[in-house]
């Protein structure tokens, strides 16, 4: 399957996995650094940092690798944008 000219491969279980507990490891270390550099971080802010640091992790597991050109940064950043786009569309539509 291709996405814009990059070749997607099927991830394992195993790789997905791992994702997952990066993603988890990344989203708590900004979490973190937000905290003691005294930032302002509301729960929206919280869930969408954790989706994007998801989404980053299982498209490296999908090939879409950001310093590997700029068809792989612009896919990246419209899986992003997608993302964040129907979270906040769901943030919305709860009134949350």
């Amino acid at each position: 399957m291709k996405l814009i000219g990059i070749s997607l491969r099927k991830p394992s279980f195993g790789e997905l996995t791992a994702a997952a507990v990066m993603a988890t490891g990344l989203w708590l270390a900004a979490l973190g650094l937000l905290r003691l550099l005294h930032a302002d971080v509301s729960k929206a802010d919280a869930g969408a940092l954790l989706l994007v640091s998801a989404w980053a992790c299982v498209s490296a597991r999908l090939g879409i690798r950001i310093g590997m050109g700029r068809a792989h940064l612009l896919a990246n950043l419209m899986g992003s944008g997608a993302l964040l786009l129907v979270y906040e569309g769901a943030r919305q539509f709860v009134g949350a």
